[in-house]
């Protein structure tokens, strides 16, 4: 038995052909992973800095809040000291 192509279309295919078509396959599908992984990682990464980066927001908006209250907090204290 040789690894020829079938001539003849009304014949069955033989187990070469059949070896090639799902290797071909295979390697198709390994492709199509491989971008998909790819793609995948990238858009991993993009979220993760974009989660970094309000995390970072967060932080700075919670120390202004507390900034501000204590800087309230020192005023009344200070104004109710000197009357």
């Amino acid at each position: 038995m040789t690894a020829t192509s079938n001539p003849n279309p009304n014949t069955e295919p033989t187990l070469s052909d059949a070896i090639e078509q799902i290797t071909s396959q295979i390697k198709d599908l390994s492709d199509k992973v491989d971008k998909f992984d790819e793609r995948f990682l990238e858009e991993t990464k993009r979220s993760n800095e974009r989660f970094a980066d309000y995390r970072q927001a967060t932080q700075w908006v919670v120390q202004l809040a507390f900034t501000l209250i204590a800087s309230a907090t020192i005023t009344v204290i200070i104004t109710a000291i000197l009357k």
